[in-house]
């Protein structure tokens, strides 16, 4: 079942550029908002993501080093 949200003290020029983005997309504010949050709860968090590149290199168990980065990094550029 869907729920409501309202959000209040939205500033008046936040509002404006959303209702910008929607009419873009020829979207009422409502669907663009909805298409939003559903794009933005689809993916971890940021926080989550840490965790899980956390995990992923605690789980290798190897490590590479600053330097070795940083100089592949540096051949690719010249």
């Amino acid at each position: 079942m869907a729920v409501q949200i309202t959000i209040r003290g939205v500033p008046e020029a936040v509002r404006d550029e959303l209702a910008v983005r929607a009419a873009a997309q020829r979207k009422s504010m409502q669907e663009y908002l909805r298409s939003e949050l559903e794009r933005i709860a689809s993916r971890p968090s940021l926080e989550a993501w840490l965790q899980q590149v956390r995990e992923r290199k605690e789980a290798a168990g190897t490590r590479i080093r600053t330097s070795s980065i940083l100089s592949v990094r540096d051949a690719d550029r010249t």
